[in-house]
């Protein structure tokens, strides 16, 4: 079984080289003719002879071929977008076909047989999600798309250097190539201040990965239908913005205003200066002051109107304000939502996503994602040009364009108008009798207590995986990311109960002052609340201590595993490790937990700390041999999300009557803390 696994992950490997070329470490696919497309067929035999000299032969099982025919419709060349409706649903025709088979030999050969006949992104994409969702695949890690598709996070300029430096140096003799930082556009753009984090490469993995757990189609349900998944898609992309907004003011810019006027200019242009490997063209690029236009495209089967979004965004706030939506029989569905859940909140995830969920697609449309579409096609709405469409487009590149976060601030305010509708928590519904918070600290592992620390570090990723017809041996890329002192809190708790209880802390962090250096009120603070950890306590009776280390936080996972290579950082079999290893790598990237900051004195921000009761927040399930690592973000694979509280709690609702600020806000089992992010502008070897 371990050998059909590590065979199964052999058809990540460079994605555009046909199967039977050799993969990995100089292995080859034994083929029969009917795996060969009817280009290779009548030299099937010369092209074996060709690559005969292996090191190992990986025979095939010769199984009548599914049928792809309407699949293959998309061109291998075209590019993919989980976004346009015709992708998505020829996405999940492929994954029914990977989930349908019976066992990994069969597996192999159906996806051996597709692999060179239908469009490279599709087939990966709904290959790895099959692997992901499949019982007797579940643990088979899936390598990082940075490795197999390295033209989607790079300059095109970079990936020249790398085949020049694979074609002509001896792969014991080649140096790394480096990704410049300023690439896409100069100090004269404002936006591009944010470099950082528009383009660092793990913050578009995180993305990519999100919707590699959690597809839009399936015939089974189940693929789909997870726990609260419409929720996990408010929060998830909530936070990104209360982030995006947060390095903003650190880079004292204004907050991003959201685009809820579809007749008003894009103001933010963005050019890419990137390659499709696939499409082998240029992204294109969107200029500043871009209007968005009717989209007609026959050959993309598009016809999408600006007033379709108008009308499904209506609609979307008239259910919001009635507190109820209809589903597809005109029944009244309420949205819902007590002291301690919120129901509501799910089904409109799953309205504004919109998933195969959504109660009423017809009527409430698909949102969130034509948004995507009509801003990727505004440079050529009507294909005049023969441009394909923008990398806004894209989860893998989407967040790299300025008008993503433009987009999403748009919807958030969707979801943050349904939660103004709720009644606001009561004191007594946050309070957690005889359970004080006395006082909270954080220790850099050098450095002042109460300061973040954070600067520049340079790593390198191996792009050999994906380089389709090069030579062979590792070539690396070095980048630059943002990371910081990895740090400890430092958190007293009073249980004058006489009883041990068990509670669930929750840390979150938000700047303390506005775009004027005005302390801000609790309204506009709450939404920028950016959640840095959440874990079960222990309180015995009387004084606790409770320490708890930066790398532990239920929002990140660690550099290695978000850049991993699966051949070479793979745990030994049967470990625990190995565990972690196989079922991990969807979360927020640990170097970019901590906010960049300023210079000098640096920024000033509030750390918030609460204990609440988990009698009231605990959710009954096993989660051993779980990946629990990033479920605050990515929940667990199998399981229900981890809290029973809403998902932000305690600040995804406005505040009550006479609390105009987070001080104000506090209760005796909540505590505030006053703290700087300082940053330095150098390049400082990587933490260990």
């Amino acid at each position: 079984m371990a050998d059909i696994k590590k065979n199964l992950l052999l058809l990540f490997d460079r994605p555009s080289e046909p199967v039977f070329t050799t993969k990995g470490d100089n292995v080859k696919f034994e083929l029969s003719d009917r795996f060969y497309t009817e280009r290779y067929k009548p030299i099937a035999s010369e092209i074996a002879n060709r690559f005969d000299d292996v090191n190992e032969r990986i025979p095939v099982k010769n199984i009548t071929p599914p049928n792809i025919n309407a699949i293959t419709a998309l061109a291998r060349d075209e590019p993919f977008s989980l976004w346009i409706a015709r992708h998505r649903k020829l996405a999940g025709q492929m994954i029914d076909i990977f989930m349908g088979v019976r066992n990994t030999e069969d597996l192999l050969a159906v996806a051996c047989y597709a692999r060179d006949r239908v469009n490279p992104q599709l087939f990966q994409y709904a290959y790895a999600c099959a692997l992901l969702h499949r019982p007797d695949t579940k643990d088979v890690a899936i390598p990082s798309l940075i490795e197999t598709f390295p033209s989607k996070f790079v300059d095109s300029k970079v990936m020249g250097r790398l085949r020049e430096e694979t074609y002509v140096v001896d792969p014991n003799n080649r140096k790394p190539i480096r990704i410049p930082r300023d690439y896409t556009a100069s100090d004269l753009e404002p936006e591009h201040q944010l470099w950082y984090f528009r383009e660092d490469p793990g913050l578009n993995l995180h993305h990519w990965h999100w919707h590699l757990v959690y597809p839009y189609e399936a015939s089974n349900p189940a693929l789909v239908n997870k726990d609260r998944r419409g929720e996990l898609f408010f929060y998830a992309h909530q936070q990104i913005i209360a982030r995006y907004n947060t390095e903003r003011l650190g880079n004292r810019l204004q907050r991003v205003q959201r685009y809820n006027d579809f007749r008003k200019p894009m103001l933010e242009g963005y050019f890419p200066k990137m390659d499709s490997s696939v499409a082998t063209r240029a992204w294109p690029a969107r200029s500043d002051n871009t209007f968005l236009s009717d989209i007609n495209r026959e050959t993309d089967q598009i016809r999408l109107d600006i007033a379709d979004l108008e009308r499904w965004r209506d609609r979307i706030f008239e259910a919001i304000h009635q507190m109820a939506v209809q589903n597809t029989s005109g029944q009244r569905i309420p949205l819902t939502a007590d002291g301690n859940t919120d129901s509501g909140i799910d089904i409109l995830g799953n309205i504004v996503e919109s998933s195969s969920l959504s109660p009423n697609r017809q009527y409430y449309g698909t949102l969130h994602n034509e948004g995507h579409v009509i801003i990727s096609f505004a440079h050529d709405p009507t294909n005049k040009h023969l441009e394909s469409f923008g990398l806004i487009n894209e989860p893998a590149t989407a967040m790299r364009d300025p008008m993503f976060y433009r987009w999403h601030a748009f919807i958030d305010d969707i979801f943050q108008t349904y939660k103004e509708q709720l009644p606001p928590y009561t004191a007594e519904q946050l309070t957690w009798q005889n359970i004080n918070v006395t006082a909270v600290e954080v220790q850099p592992r050098q450095g002042p207590k109460n300061t973040f620390q954070t600067f520049w570090n340079r790593s390198a990723v191996d792009f050999s995986r994906g380089l389709d017809f090069q030579p062979r041996g590792s070539v690396y890329v070095e980048f630059d990311h943002l990371n910081h002192t990895p740090f400890m809190y430092r958190i007293q708790v009073e249980n004058r109960t006489r009883q041990t209880r068990l509670g669930m802390c929750r840390i979150f962090m938000a700047p303390k002052n506005d775009e004027r250096n005005v302390g801000m009120l609790f309204r506009d603070q709450r939404v920028l609340m950016i959640e840095m950890d959440k874990f079960i306590v222990q309180l015995n009776p009387g004084s606790t201590v409770i320490q708890r280390n930066s790398d532990a936080s239920s929002v990140t996972i660690p550099f290695e595993m978000t850049f991993r290579n699966v051949d070479a950082n793979r745990p030994a079999a049967n470990t625990p490790e190995a565990d972690q290893f196989n079922v991990c790598g969807c979360g927020w990237p640990q170097h970019l937990l901590v906010p960049r900051g300023q210079t000098g004195p640096g920024q000033d921000f509030q750390l918030f700390v609460m204990i609440s009761d988990y009698e009231q927040d605990k959710i009954d399930q096993d989660l051993v041999g779980t990946c629990n690592q990033a479920a605050s973000f990515c929940g667990i694979r199998d399981r229900k999300y981890p809290d029973r509280r809403p998902m932000g709690y305690p600040f995804d609702r406005v505040p009550r009557a006479g609390v105009d600020t987070m001080s104000s806000f506090l209760t005796p089992n909540m505590k505030l803390q006053d703290v700087k992010v300082v940053f330095t502008d150098q390049i400082r070897p990587r933490p260990n």
